[in-house]
């Protein structure tokens, strides 16, 4: 049985706080100790993106879900005025992507001066000062022994809820209107994502890559990647704000990238609707080489056969990518799959020595936790455990991962809610090499 070690590391959230204002922004993103306070003042690094999104306006009412007479009032998703999203919007044949290829470069938040991290947590407090505290997860320290050959690297993953789905298809029946209102609900992802400070973030269910994450995470120092679902279910929401996907971030001061591909993945050789990223990085301070990729496998009950095709694929891609294991990998993502389907199973036997980085909580090394997902829909109640990160073991070790949020903490409505943004929970580790990887192959 998965349990939680009482062996933890710092908290997180007061990671920002005595940092100079003049340092770069990349090299601002860095952990240490400390609280963080609310700032008074008005949000000015938010409000500058506020144009692309465009305001909210009032609720519209629709009729309710699985045949119940029920209204249901549903918030606007914001403005789809885009001309990046627009131009993707229109195109759901598979050359969509590949028509529209400049869409996905797009270079000129770069062109801006670096943000301040900690400036930008304070004014999401800011808006965030009338939710509920931020809930505390702390760090286990996996550490066999404690000789430090390099600095950690830091991976996040994380399924963050696609707007347009959480408000539109969702059905999440135990959780307010009002807590999934976008101009929150970002405030409350990026606080997630400045509170860990991953040096390397991989998110599913993207929909607000161009008007959000580009261009805020691009001036705090990441290299940023986005690849939508050719036929993104977020496209059937009326006020959608276009389709969603994988994306991948990395701290350009940190890593190098030398290789990325795009895969859309197959299944009985038949190209699908779910995609994967996959970047071979190299490491600056040390010069190895290791592959990161993020991919969103296929929803619902009834289609394991198909994540099973799908995860195939993706494995023969990433023995082609780390030539069979000599490049270290990490494959993050939301599998849709427990731990007893076939797709798992193919990744735990898969020739690349992958193993899962949270089984490594458990008592017994061996049993992932029981959940990262837990909603209401209704349907009824979902506790699930589907996702994961996933490592090469003889290459890779884990020195810590994040704690899961406790029953307690969730609470009785699940997730979403007014004090987390998501229906899945963030994960967190962090990796170094090991000395003598091939003595472990």
């Amino acid at each position: 049985m998965y349990h939680s070690p009482a062996r933890s590391l710092c908290s997180t959230l007061s990671n920002l706080c005595c940092v100079p204002s003049s340092a770069t922004s990349s090299s601002l993103l860095r952990r240490s100790p400390g609280p963080v306070k609310r700032a008074l003042s008005p949000p000015a690094l938010l409000a500058s993106f506020s144009g692309l999104t465009g305001p909210r306006c009032g609720c519209s009412v629709t009729g309710g879900s699985s045949g119940t007479a029920a209204t249901q009032a549903v918030c606007s998703m914001g403005n789809s005025t885009s001309r990046l999203y627009s131009a993707l919007a229109k195109t759901l044949s598979s050359g969509a992507v590949s028509k529209h290829q400049e869409y996905l470069e797009q270079t000129d938040q770069e062109l801006l001066d670096p943000i301040d991290p900690k400036e930008l947590l304070e004014e999401c407090q800011v808006v965030l000062r009338k939710r509920p505290a931020r809930l505390q997860r702390d760090f286990v320290d996996l550490r066999t022994n404690f000789a430090r050959n390099h600095q950690p690297i830091r991976v996040m993953q994380w399924n963050i809820l696609a707007q347009a789905l959480g408000e539109g298809k969702d059905n999440f029946v135990q959780c307010p209107l009002e807590a999934l209102r976008w101009e929150e609900r970002k405030c409350l992802i990026l606080e997630e994502i400045l509170a860990y400070q991953p040096d390397i973030l991989c998110l599913q269910e993207v929909d607000h890559y161009f008007d959000t994450f580009q261009p805020l995470l691009s001036r705090l120092g990441y290299q940023c990647t986005f690849f939508p679902k050719p036929w993104s279910p977020c496209l059937d929401v009326e006020r959608n704000n276009g389709p969603d996907g994988c994306a991948l971030f990395f701290l350009k001061d940190r890593f190098s990238l030398i290789d990325t591909t795009n895969i859309r993945l197959t299944a009985m050789k038949l190209k699908t609707n779910q995609v994967a990223i996959a970047q071979t990085l190299k490491c600056n301070e040390t010069g190895k080489l290791f592959c990161i990729a993020v991919t969103h496998l296929k929803a619902r009950n009834g289609w394991e056969r198909f994540r099973s095709a799908q995860g195939a694929d993706l494995l023969e891609n990433l023995k082609s990518i780390t030539q069979d294991a000599q490049i270290p990998l990490i494959v993050c993502g939301d599998f849709n799959a427990e731990p007893t389907e076939e797709v798992y199973k193919e990744f735990s036997n898969s020739s690349l020595n992958l193993n899962s980085a949270y089984k490594l909580l458990s008592t017994d090394g061996l049993s992932e936790p029981p959940y990262t997902t837990w909603k209401i829909r209704p349907s009824g109640e979902c506790r699930h455990t589907l996702d994961y990160i996933w490592y090469s073991q003889h290459a890779l070790k884990v020195n810590a991962a994040l704690n899961l949020l406790t029953e307690e903490q969730i609470g009785p409505n699940r997730l979403p809610s007014f004090n987390y943004p998501s229906d899945h929970l963030s994960l967190v580790c962090d990796f170094s090499f090991n000395e003598d990887p091939d003595r472990l192959l």
